[in-house]
């Protein structure tokens, strides 16, 4: 199995089983409809690319896994891997998440068709509060929770109940509440789960202008 990882990767690396390579592979074996994989064997070295054709990308292969990805991996060092796994597990996950607040706050300033601006460090700290919308004096508060598959709903509500002191206090303090937004990827888009929130929000913003 690390054989065969080494060799796929390497192969599509530099392209080696791309039509140009092979030739369309797909198309052919549809075409000869194959009972049997000598048949097939027969048909491609015939019809689509010599047997000395292939028997050079596989020479190939070896040239570029034994001299060029040899070479490079000789080149990493031990320093190369920890940076690297501390760019993976903080840097990448931080702008991941951060990429997802960012289009889910659009998404809300859209639908509410108000301005929306980030809190203060002070805030997140005080009163758990990513976004904040100023209604005259009063302030409401808005903190985006990123949910996939491997969060449980029990642990969204222990700790909406751990942070309900502190959204409590925002609200004694400011005037407005405090209102989770959930969100998750759908398909290739990131979107708004809990869309009555949008609702309960626009309420709260005409409470507040009364």
């Amino acid at each position: 199995m690390p054989k065969e990882w080494i060799l796929n990767s390497a192969m599509n690396r530099f392209q080696l089983n791309f039509k140009r390579n092979v030739g369309p592979t797909s198309e052919s074996i549809r075409q000869c409809a194959p009972k049997t994989v000598d048949e097939w064997q027969e048909y491609y070295f015939t019809n689509v690319r010599s047997k000395d054709h292939i028997e050079d990308l596989g020479k190939k292969l070896y040239v570029k896994i034994t001299e060029v990805i040899q070479a490079e991996v000789e080149e990493i060092t031990e320093q190369d891997c920890v940076d690297y796994m501390v760019q993976l597990v903080i840097d990448r996950t931080f702008d991941g998440y951060m990429t997802e607040i960012k289009t889910i706050y659009g998404q809300l300033e859209k639908e509410l068709d108000v301005n929306i601006e980030p809190a203060p460090d002070e805030w997140d700290r005080l009163f758990n509060v990513d976004f904040f919308i100023k209604i005259s004096d009063k302030y409401i508060g808005i903190q985006i929770k990123p949910i996939n598959q491997g969060i449980q709903l029990s642990q969204i509500f222990k700790e909406k109940n751990l942070q309900r002191k502190t959204h409590e206090k925002f609200t004694k303090q400011y005037g407005g509440k405090v209102f989770y937004v959930f969100s998750s990827k759908v398909g290739e888009k990131k979107e708004i789960r809990n869309k009555e929130v949008i609702d309960e929000i626009k309420q709260e913003i005409e409470r507040l202008r009364q």
